[in-house]
């Protein structure tokens, strides 16, 4: 008999919720950091006012970052914490409906109608609440929301991710400044949309793109607000 030879599978899946998070908070910081940098250069404000407009935009924003994720993903904890308790209680007050609810999920999915109702006869024997959240309600341990988790990751990805062109600000020479942390700010999303595919296992080239094609209509706009409030005062 051949000898069946098992390779080690890398689920990546795993890494979706804090994944989300951090891509979110890191491409926010560069575009918005970036983005409210070039408008006070382009209206022609001193270094000064350009580090402090750009410091003060990189702690509102890891700090509005953090607060946003935590209040979206804290509301999807809570429903599904309701849903849950609801499952907890259903296969209590209605065994009998919540096993053919339960076997009629596996039917749908092309499992023989006798076969179907064991299984679900033994997942619910076992452990009814982990059975409906799963295949009911499509809950699992690892897409389970995680509030605070969201909330420091995109906090600590937006920091970083406003610190490098607020960074170029200090190095830059004045009369390139614009030029140079718009750039730098380019690469810096693509390098984001390249490491990001790479963490989760997607196509490089897409995520790439996807993070690169709204900097620029960021910026532009900025700038162009920048310079009719600049030559106005």
């Amino acid at each position: 008999m051949p000898h069946l030879h098992l390779h080690p599978e890398r689920h990546l899946v795993s890494r979706i919720g804090w994944l989300r998070a951090a891509v979110l908070g890191a491409n926010d910081g560069i575009v918005s950091t970036a983005s409210l940098i070039v408008g006070v250069a382009v209206a022609a404000a001193t270094q000064t006012d350009i580090l402090i407009a750009g410091a003060a935009g990189l702690v509102a924003g890891a700090i509005s970052m953090a607060a946003g994720e935590y209040v979206s993903v804290g509301s999807q904890s809570d429903t599904e914490q309701a849903y849950l308790a609801r499952e907890t209680q259903e296969p209590r007050d209605n065994p009998a409906f919540e096993h053919e609810e339960l076997a009629q999920i596996y039917v749908r999915r092309a499992v023989d109608r006798a076969l179907a109702r064991q299984v679900a006869e033994q997942l619910m024997a076992k452990n009814a609440l982990a059975a409906h959240a799963q295949d009911e309600l499509g809950m699992s341990e690892i897409t389970t929301a995680r509030p605070i988790q969201a909330a420091l990751t995109s906090a600590a990805t937006f920091a970083v991710g406003a610190a490098m062109p607020l960074l170029k600000v200090v190095i830059a020479p004045p009369h390139l400044l614009v030029w140079i942390v718009s750039c730098a700010s380019l690469a810096s999303l693509a390098l984001l949309g390249a490491l990001g595919a790479q963490a989760g296992g997607a196509k490089v080239l897409r995520a790439t793109a996807r993070l690169t094609s709204w900097g620029p209509l960021a910026m532009a706009l900025t700038a162009g607000i920048g310079a009719l409030f600049g030559t106005v005062v």
